[in-house]
């Protein structure tokens, strides 16, 4: 029996035909020109091996591929720190009138007023938010905010005449935050968090001085703990002339509820792709504004939008202590425009109902689990929970075999092995898009798995049983992928015998 290639599709490649073709050009109503005599060497004349199909080939192809991906319009996300929510339609309806999504970056300010008001708005709800007195909305995504905003902290002291040294980091944070730093130029140093996967106070204290520029904390941290003494670790920083940085990847806890300009944060970044329910992932492109409180102002990218004496708003590039560029044009400007959206369609009773809703289900999902599943850390839980794998391992399952299986139950993994202080970690964290009904098969499918790995853990290590491949060997797809189709050599026939899809 051969299956359908539905359930297998080729690559494009492998399909090919010569001489199909999914287009017909006119017949060419200009002079031709020698390109070799135009360009010289650059002139390329071979194309090389392209595939060549017809149209309904081409569009059954790429069909074929998008229904085997999951997406957030399919079913639940429950990838935790990564606030995979659900993206309204009402922003990508916005985002497609014409007059927002065909403006042009280089297009005279007196005809971009729309679109500077977007901006202007939007800065302004996210500095209400955040407690903050300034903004830029060019940084591309979270990582690229958090090195905008150790710019800014660098450049701060620079102006006091010490750049300072280094950076401290909590063992609890995203992984972009240690290599944020060690770009910008600076040492980190690693701060261990106490039993209740909070800061260490005492020791924070112990190793902040004159040389420290900023802490970079994440509040909520990665297991989903509030730092409950956040204004004692500000005051310790301040004393010391060091700033606190505060990656806003989990604001989704906070937004409505309290502000992180008010318990002493000095610049932060958020993520509009995760808090603001702008596309993520391959969806985006992402979107990663910088607030800062006044201190900050100065050094922020150019350019920046201002309301000048016409009562017009303008980009002003005249900024001697700017950080300068970080971004081509102003930044995600589609993002601006879905994300304000979403503020404005919530407006501020909706928005901190969004953070209530998502704290519940995050402890819905705990109090459900927490009986089968090792939770390492009794604090409370904020927009996430984080188990580990300690029940399981007993019987050889590990929480990448527990993520695998949940697939054949139709759910896409939690992230599993993250964060690094709960060793085979389950991290979980389902937003508020999801019901008590999603939730509730979502818990299901867990518990039903927590049973197979006391059961029949064999089912569990070798899952998924559901997909058109099942386990791959991940080490070797890492450390060396291949990341390039090679044709077969000239003038041979491509064929099933000699397709180089067997290569991978």
């Amino acid at each position: 029996m051969t299956p359908h290639i539905t359930q297998n599709e080729p690559l494009s490649f492998e399909k090919s035909s010569p001489g199909k073709k999914a287009y017909r050009l006119a017949p060419l109503d200009v002079p031709e020109v020698d390109a070799k005599a135009l360009l010289g060497d650059a002139a390329r004349e071979d194309t090389g091996t392209l595939p060549e199909l017809s149209e309904i080939e081409i569009i059954r192809h790429f069909t074929r591929l998008s229904t085997w991906n999951y997406a957030i319009d399919l079913g639940m996300y429950p990838l935790g720190s990564c606030t995979m929510k659900y993206n309204p339609r009402v922003n990508e309806f916005v985002s497609r009138l014409a007059g927002i999504a065909e403006a042009h970056p280089y297009q005279p300010e007196a005809l971009s007023q729309g679109a500077l008001e977007v901006m202007q708005l939007l800065q302004d709800c996210l500095i209400e938010i955040t407690g903050m007195d300034a903004i830029t909305l060019q940084p591309a995504a979270g990582a690229h905010g958090e090195f905008t905003g150790i710019l800014l902290i660098r450049a701060y002291h620079e102006s006091k005449g010490n750049a300072r040294k280094h950076v401290i980091v909590p063992d609890s944070a995203h992984g972009t935050n240690p290599a944020t730093a060690a770009v910008c130029g600076y040492e980190v140093i690693n701060l261990k968090s106490n039993p209740d996967g909070g800061i260490d106070v005492a020791a924070l204290e112990a190793i902040v001085n004159e040389e420290t520029a900023a802490l970079m904390l994440t509040n909520p941290s990665t297991i989903g703990v509030f730092e409950n003494q956040i204004h004692k670790i500000a005051d310790i920083l301040h004393a010391k002339g060091a700033l606190l940085y505060m990656d806003g990847a989990n604001m989704n806890a906070l937004v409505g509820k309290t502000r992180p300009g008010d318990f002493g944060a000095d610049v932060m970044h958020l993520n509009l792709h995760k808090t603001f329910s702008t596309p993520h992932g391959g969806g985006g492109p992402g979107s990663g504004p910088v607030a800062c409180k006044k201190i900050l102002e100065p050094f922020l990218p150019t350019p920046v939008v201002e309301r000048g004496t016409d009562g017009l708003l303008h980009l002003n590039y005249d900024r001697p202590q700017s950080v300068g560029r970080v971004r081509m044009f102003y930044g995600n400007f589609g993002m601006f425009v879905r994300a304000l959206a979403y503020i404005l369609a919530n407006g501020p009773d909706g928005l901190r109902q969004t953070t209530e809703d998502a704290v519940l289900n995050a402890n819905y999902i705990r109090a459900k689990l927490e009986d089968l599943y090792e939770l390492p850390y009794k604090t409370p839980s904020m927009h996430e929970v984080v188990f580990s794998d300690k029940r399981q391992t007993k019987n050889g399952v590990k929480t990448g075999d527990l993520a695998k299986r949940l697939i054949d139950y139709g759910f896409h993994p939690y992230t599993t092995s993250f964060p690094l202080i709960v060793p085979g970690a389950l991290m979980i964290e389902p937003t508020e898009s999801e019901s008590r009904e999603e939730l509730d098969l979502f818990i299901d499918a867990m518990r039903q798995i927590a049973r197979e790995a006391e059961e029949n853990p064999e089912l569990i290590t070798s899952a998924p049983h559901s997909t058109r491949i099942s386990r791959l060997d991940e080490t070797t797809a890492a450390r060396k992928p291949v990341l390039r189709w090679k044709g077969p050599a000239a003038g041979t026939p491509l064929t099933p015998d000699n397709s180089p899809a067997k290569e991978w």
